[in-house]
């Protein structure tokens, strides 16, 4: 595939990932009632369905990465050549934005808008950091050893994720900016974004070590959220 091609979908997927990610939780907020830990669950289990799917339609193009720090970690691995690393991440965070504000137009809200929802602290941070570990090394693991498992396995994962950390598992550069631009359910303040984000990439950074350990092999272009 041409990197017109490749980029494209990247854009494409992340958009979808982040109208399903604010358009269920939207809906869920709407449906639970004030009820947190269902909200929680309904807009768990959508991420966790359309990243499989996503990931199934979208690697054999662009490898479905969607995701920054999984682009950093193909590239420093030497399966995504530098130099398509910049468009990867404009195509996401391009896509990420346009996902945002599709949700919001399906649920007939304000399309511009910012989130007030603080998420900060020690423990928001290192769940961070251990949500984007876990992905990083998810993904790693089953290209490496299990190449057709890496859509269900990262869906699942992202599922367990979201209940696991004190974050609820944005382990996602572009999903966390996108989400700041949204003021609902899956929304994060943006004066929060960048204690998000470098914990993201430092989980993202000792997962690569950690799989070079354990699998000191180059990997194909595969994917995650």
């Amino acid at each position: 595939m041409n990197l017109a091609r490749r980029v494209s979908a990247e854009a494409l997927g992340t958009a979808l990932l982040l109208a399903t990610i604010i358009g269920s939780g939207i809906m869920a907020q709407r449906l639970a009632g004030g009820n947190g830990a269902i909200a929680l669950l309904c807009n768990t289990i959508p991420t966790g369905a359309i990243l499989i799917v996503l990931i199934t339609i979208f690697g054999p193009v662009s490898g479905a990465h969607f995701n920054p720090a999984v682009s950093l970690v193909f590239a420093l691995r030497k399966s995504l050549p530098w130099s398509e690393l910049a468009p990867y991440i404009a195509a996401q965070l391009i896509g990420a934005a346009l996902g945002v504000w599709l949700a919001h137009a399906m649920f007939e809200l304000p399309i511009w808008q910012f989130s007030t929802t603080v998420r900060t602290g020690s423990g928001q941070w290192i769940a961070e950091g251990v949500a984007t570990f876990g992905l990083v090394l998810t993904i790693i693991g089953c290209v490496t050893s299990a190449p057709a498992s890496v859509a269900s396995a990262v869906g699942l994962y992202i599922v367990a994720a979201y209940w696991f950390t004190a974050s609820t598992s944005f382990a996602n550069p572009a999903v966390t900016i996108a989400r700041a631009l949204s003021d609902t359910f899956a929304g994060i303040a943006p004066a929060n974004v960048g204690g998000f984000i470098l914990a993201q990439f430092i989980g993202a950074l000792i997962a690569v070590a950690v799989a070079h350990w354990f699998w000191p092999v180059k990997i194909a272009r595969r994917s995650g959220r």
